[in-house]
């Protein structure tokens, strides 16, 4: 399978994953191949996303942005095995996504996915327990590894009530990375902090995957985010959302911000996420993947 691929953008990005020095030699983890995607309202059927393929490799932060509407979160659940494609394929390693499983673990958007009963060591034990079947002492010492990993062991007693949003999303994020999971499944997760507190949580997120380097499939509609988090992009095109471009920015993190080639980037994004012409950047899709 072929990743559709835009013509590079002049300046700081670069288009197509072998142009990537990270990424280099890893290994293919996921395959989405011209994944259709559609959602019933109450009046009609409404396709999501049409035709849309990408690969993710081990220890990449793939981000999925577009802007609202355009299908990246229900992808995103496609791949999270809750949303079956109408047409197309989603495999994991060598096997098709036929449902939820515990190799991929989702962390939403919503501050409120803790159980408010259960302490913040419980929360984030009690999967471990039922998915990965360790025992409560296990599950408790790593937990407890994790909540030390995103700074929250002094809280691991505390009740979610107790806590702030972003620390909420901290518990949320331990929880998931506790899974250790094949690929770790982030839907919009800090869209509703606040400006210092999402670049705060930005940063944590970037030394954890220093740290682990565990795979992330990311989803946003900043582009600013996405640079900053990713290390390859995937632009979606507005409802239903195809395939625009994929590109490399490994070479940004929070240190660019405010950067001439950074915000450079940044307009150029935009020009590739609304500039018109469809039929156009299909023919020039196909003859890419020809």
């Amino acid at each position: 399978m072929s990743t559709a691929v835009h013509t590079a953008p002049e300046g700081g990005l670069s288009s197509g994953y072998g142009e990537n020095p990270a990424a280099a030699g890893s290994e293919r983890l996921l395959s989405v191949d011209r994944v259709s995607l559609e959602y019933r309202t109450r009046e009609r059927i409404v396709r999501a996303t049409h035709h849309v393929s990408f690969d993710v490799y081990r220890a990449d932060r793939f981000v999925l942005l577009g802007p609202s509407g355009c299908g990246k979160s229900t992808l995103l659940k496609a791949i999270a095995g809750f949303v079956e494609p109408v047409s197309g394929t989603i495999r994991l390693g060598d096997e098709p996504v036929r449902g939820p499983g515990a190799d991929r673990v989702v962390v939403f958007q919503e501050f409120d996915q803790l159980p408010p009963w259960k302490t913040v060591v419980e929360n984030v034990a009690f999967p471990l327990r039922v998915a990965r079947k360790l025992s409560r002492a296990q599950a408790k010492d790593r937990a407890l590894h994790y909540l030390e990993k995103v700074g929250l062991a002094a809280f691991a007693d505390a009740h979610p009530h107790t806590l702030s949003g972003g620390m909420k999303q901290r518990v949320a994020i331990a929880r998931a990375l506790a899974m250790q999971p094949r690929i770790l499944l982030m839907d919009e997760p800090f869209a509703a902090l606040d400006a210092l507190t999402r670049r705060k949580m930005q940063e944590e997120l970037l030394q954890l995957w220093d740290e682990a380097r565990f795979t992330v499939l990311f989803v946003t509609h900043s582009i600013e985010e996405a640079l900053i988090v990713g290390n390859r992009i995937l632009l979606l095109s507005p409802h239903p959302g195809r395939v625009r471009a994929e590109l490399n920015s490994h070479q940004y993190s929070q240190e660019s911000l405010g950067s001439a080639d950074f915000q450079q980037s940044v307009a150029r994004i935009h020009r590739l996420l609304f500039e018109t012409g469809t039929g156009n950047q299909e023919q020039a899709r196909e003859q890419v993947q020809a």
